[in-house]
């Protein structure tokens, strides 16, 4: 048997009919930049993420860097994030002309340690960028107690967690805007790149709308100079479709998850769930010892797993000249060598869970001998 990590074909025959009438309709209307498309689907994110605006840009980075380009950074200006995740986040606030600064994961849930974030925030400090990792909400009760405190921006990073709640609140509605990527392995997948910005403030979201289309509202009247980053009809059309199948989907990934749980719990480190939090399970992360060569026999199972991420970025040659130590991010120095993610999607069988899972342990007691 063959696991895909992600099953892209299986969802698209799910629900090919829709999607390729979508497709169609978009073409027949030549509404490939802007037009009804578009605000039909930023409408139903907004309404989706409970949100008064959404924006759609041309991915999940340009998003992050959109939004931090709202909110007016200056050079010199810091921006705190986690240490552990996708190099587009860290990346976006440099492109925003801001310097990182990386704080350590917590051991249990992987996300920002909120203990330790109020030590990192400085003079400098403007915004705080927390991460939805992996589809877990980070503590935004702590995160926005501490933005109030110090008088900072919060930015979201849910790039992984479309539809993930914290106390009953989805996450993107917390902080001052937010961000979606739609890459097509996410949780709301678009069939090429595509991002979101979405925002309760008026003006915040004016500002970004303004600065991903050149700096302006009306042609040719610019403002300010911005950027050129929109969600393309297309992609917003096929969005539309998948958007109706999301909670549908993030259902089917929490109950892989469950039964990954209950047989997998007690020999390797299963994913911990902050008390609160509903995970959308983007990815099933697990923990454990001779992490490389259990992934080697199980790609030899023909099952795919994934490492997110094998390099923390304080630690990537993109950060040298920062001159972090491991002992800077002692968590995530330990997580890199010991993380494994398993196969998990809305389209995924219980014959493939239980295949992986009989593959694990097989695994594992063949490490061990």
């Amino acid at each position: 048997m063959q696991v895909s990590f992600v099953d892209l074909r299986s969802q698209y025959q799910s629900i090919k009919k829709e999607i390729d009438g979508a497709i169609s309709r978009v073409i027949e209307d030549c509404a490939f930049v802007g037009g009804k498309y578009l605000d039909s689907f930023e409408q139903n994110f907004a309404r989706y993420a409970g949100a008064r605006h959404a924006i759609g840009v041309g991915n999940g980075t340009d998003a992050l860097f959109i939004a931090l380009k709202s909110l007016g950074l200056k050079q010199g200006d810091e921006v705190i994030t986690v240490a552990n995740s996708f190099m587009a986040t860290s990346e976006a606030i440099t492109l925003a002309g801001a310097r990182p600064v990386f704080v350590d994961c917590d051991e249990k849930t992987y996300n920002i340690d909120v203990r330790k974030l109020e030590q990192a925030i400085t003079p400098k400090t403007k915004v705080l960028l927390p991460v939805h990792l992996y589809g877990q909400p980070a503590d935004m009760t702590e995160i926005m107690a501490l933005a109030k405190k110090h008088g900072l921006m919060v930015i979201e990073d849910a790039a992984q967690a479309h539809g993930a709640k914290f106390n009953g609140q989805k996450v993107g509605t917390f902080g001052d805007l937010a961000c979606f990527s739609f890459f097509p392995g996410k949780n709301l997948g678009a069939y090429g790149d595509g991002g979101a910005i979405v925002s309760n403030n008026d003006q915040l979201a004016l500002k970004a709308r303004m600065f991903a289309n050149h700096g302006r509202v009306e042609k040719y009247n610019h403002e300010f100079e911005g950027a050129n980053s929109r969600l393309d009809g297309l992609q917003a059309a096929i969005l539309d479709v998948k958007l109706k199948y999301l909670d549908q989907w993030n259902s089917r990934r929490r109950a892989v998850a469950k039964i990954y749980d209950s047989q997998l719990r007690g020999k390797v480190t299963i994913p911990f769930i902050q008390t609160g939090c509903e995970s959308v399970y983007h990815l099933y992360v697990i923990r454990l010892k001779n992490r490389d060569k259990i992934a080697s026999i199980l790609k030899s199972k023909g099952i795919s797993t994934g490492i997110h991420y094998p390099i923390p970025l304080p630690f990537l040659k993109a950060y040298g000249y920062l001159g972090h130590q491991p002992q800077d991010f002692p968590v995530a120095h330990a997580l890199k060598d010991q993380i494994l993610s398993l196969p998990i999607h809305g389209s995924m069988k219980d014959e493939e869970v239980h295949y992986v899972i009989e593959h694990l342990k097989s695994a594992l007691e063949a490490a061990h001998e």
